[in-house]
C-alpha cells in the first residue's frame, strides 16, 4: 500500500516504512506527526481524492531536523556593475512513515 501526500505545497509518494525529507515541520525529534493531506492511496483497492481522500491519514515519526547544502543566489545586471551573491542553506526534517490508513 502506498499513498501520495501534500506537505509545505510538494507532494511525495510514500510507503510503510519509507523514509522522506520534507521542508522544515515544527515537531520535536521523536515525536509522531499525523499527515492528513492525503491525495491519493494506492494499492489492491485505488482511491482518488477530490482533492484529499476523506478519512484518509498518514502517521510519521520525525527522526531528524538538519540544513541542506549551501545554496547560492546571484544577481546580476549587466553593463551596470551590479552585482550581488547571498547564500542560504534550507532545513529540512527527516519523517519516517509509520501507518498508512484510509
Amino acid at each position: 500500500m502506498y499513498a501520495v501526500i501534500e506537505t509545505k505545497g510538494r507532494q511525495y509518494r510514500v510507503a510503510e516504512g519509507d523514509s522522506i525529507q520534507v521542508d522544515h515541520v515544527d515537531a520535536e525529534v521523536g515525536s509522531t506527526i499525523e499527515l492528513d493531506r492525503v491525495l491519493m492511496v494506492g494499492g489492491d483497492d485505488p482511491k482518488v481524492g477530490a482533492p484529499v481522500v476523506e478519512g484518509a491519514t498518514v502517521t510519521a515519526e520525525v527522526v531528524s531536523h538538519e540544513l541542506g547544502d549551501k545554496r547560492e543566489v546571484f544577481k546580476y545586471k549587466r553593463r551596470k556593475r551590479y552585482r550581488r551573491n547571498r547564500g542560504f542553506r534550507p532545513s529540512y526534517t527527516t519523517l519516517r512513515i509509520q501507518t498508512i490508513s484510509a
